[in-house]
């Protein structure tokens, strides 16, 4: 819900969605919540046959089967709708699994979108499978991809989102896991869960809320701390901020100017034309903030993805995107307008290829499926955010009422703010898990932003962080590659000696 302001606060009003992440964007006394090859069937795929009445179809692109899992709707009442079924997607690669040893079980808890989008930018669990001889499972979040437990219609209304929680997600990932290890007599046969993102928030609460399920937990980059007053809310623009800060004063400066340098041509007589000029617009542009929010995702996603060798995850990007930006900006004269700059420096995010000739930025497309965040971020996923005077967007404050206004104005009904401190907890962390947790990794890179809201130092001798100064997110889940640093690699190497050492303990237990 957009409030009014002063004059010159005006000037600074943002209206974004901010994916993957997922984050919530406010303006001065504004709150607006916002915030990503078929192989020959195995007995063990026979097997799971039992779990579907549709038919079996190969991942198109990726080394899986894909399956449908016959889930509950609400794992937690007995009302009549309660036991309806819809079919939950997963991904499923035998290759190296033996049931029969006890292998273990990979599964990747999947996060606010497509499946095969996670799948296949989560190279490290396939590197590590032969070394374990491990099944792995990637399983689809409900109310995303094609796991829509109405159809269609699942997005039709609050009586159907009313069933896109993480609590019930969990349950669904408990509920088939339990149902695969059956199918596959693998009821042995250890489960290692791991996740990136809000996949890693979602590894981590699972390790914690069904330990007889899984017994441990890689989360990467897992912003757990992101609620309440856990942490500084301008800490994740902050982070960002730095990142560019780090590369180029004078990048960092020119970003941050040319905001109020575009609302203020917007305003001008033919302002928006010539807008749409400089950033090659396809069509006649109906607002400005198109063009901000065009802007500040390229800003903001290239900051994550700031990987060390080429990548794909959000976009074709080159090794070290957010170095490739400041070139950029700093390739041009010291004077003059700021916006051909700002449109370079995007450009590499949008079009690094080249090839695209102008650019549509009021289409609203949304190629990873991701649209259920903002269902999420409105009702329990509350990331309160802002934007410092130190960062290099424009200040901004947050009210939780006018977040709660603005869900009970799109969706009808109120959020709850403080629910995930609640449900998973948060508050002086290190103390809670140290008594009762255990076989946790949680792995951050501090180039990513989302690291800030994450745990950075080790809880106990099993529950432990993994920090690298460079990396980015969930940089260490990426396929490894031969221009991998040695900082990376070694992050993984420690990855793959604590999960080898909760699968020796887990065994060892099982003799006794």
């Amino acid at each position: 819900m957009m409030t009014s302001s002063s004059s010159d606060s005006s000037l600074r009003l943002i209206i974004f969605i901010l994916f993957i992440t997922f984050t919530a964007i406010t303006t001065t006394t504004t709150t607006v919540n916002s915030l990503p090859i078929p192989f020959p069937k195995t007995p063990q795929e026979s097997l799971l046959q039992k779990h579907t009445n549709k038919p079996l179809k190969p991942s198109s692109t990726l080394p899986f089967t894909t399956h449908y899992f016959p889930q509950l709707l609400d794992h937690f009442t007995f009302t009549p709708n309660s036991s309806k079924i819809f079919y939950q997607k997963y991904l499923l690669n035998s290759t190296f699994f033996s049931s029969s040893s006890s292998s273990p079980i990979f599964v990747y808890t999947g996060n606010e979108g497509d499946i095969e989008w996670f799948a296949s930018n989560s190279g490290f669990i396939f590197d590590i499978a032969p070394k374990f001889n491990a099944l792995l499972l990637f399983i689809e979040h409900r109310f995303y991809g094609d796991s829509l437990p109405f159809g269609n219609d699942s997005y039709s209304s609050a009586e159907t989102l009313g069933y896109l929680t993480s609590t019930q997600a969990l349950a669904d990932y408990a509920q088939l896991i339990r149902s695969l290890k059956h199918n596959l007599s693998a009821e042995a046969s250890p489960v290692i869960v791991f996740g990136g993102s809000y996949g890693g928030m979602l590894a981590a609460w699972f390790r914690l809320k069904y330990p007889h399920v899984a017994i441990g937990a890689l989360a990467s980059s897992a912003p757990i701390l992101q609620f309440d007053d856990i942490v500084p809310w301008s800490s994740f623009y902050d982070g960002v901020s730095q990142d560019y800060k780090d590369e180029s004063m004078n990048c960092f400066e020119v970003i941050k100017g040319s905001w109020d340098e575009l609302i203020a041509l917007s305003l001008k007589k033919n302002g928006l034309q010539k807008i749409g000029k400089i950033f090659r617009s396809c069509k006649k542009l109906q607002s400005v903030y198109s063009v901000r929010n065009w802007l500040w995702t390229a800003f903001v996603y290239t900051a994550m993805v700031d990987y060390p060798t080429p990548a794909n995850f959000m976009a074709d990007l080159p090794a070290y995107p957010v170095k490739e930006m400041c070139r950029a900006i700093d390739g041009f004269p010291a004077r003059g307008s700021k916006l051909p700059k700002v449109f370079a420096a995007a450009s590499i995010y949008y079009n690094y290829s080249g090839t695209e000739k102008c650019f549509d930025f009021e289409s609203g497309s949304d190629p990873h499926g991701l649209h259920g965040w903002d269902w999420q971020a409105c009702t329990e996923m509350v990331m309160p955010m802002t934007c410092s005077n130190e960062s290099m967007f424009p200040p901004s404050g947050y009210d939780y009422k006018d977040a709660s206004a603005q869900c009970e104005f799109k969706y009808g009904v109120q959020s709850r703010p403080h629910w995930i401190t609640t449900e998973y907890g948060g508050y002086r962390i290190g103390e809670v898990l140290k008594r009762f947790g255990s076989n946790i990794i949680f792995s951050n890179g501090l180039r990513d932003p989302w690291s800030r809201g994450g745990v950075i130092k080790n809880i106990s001798p099993s529950i432990v962080a993994l920090v690298t100064k460079k990396g980015a997110h969930h940089l260490d889940f990426r396929s490894a590659t031969k221009n991998d640093p040695k900082w990376l690699i070694e992050q993984r190497r420690k990855e793959v000696e604590i999960i080898r050492g909760w699968i020796r303990q887990y065994h060892e237990d099982m003799k006794d």
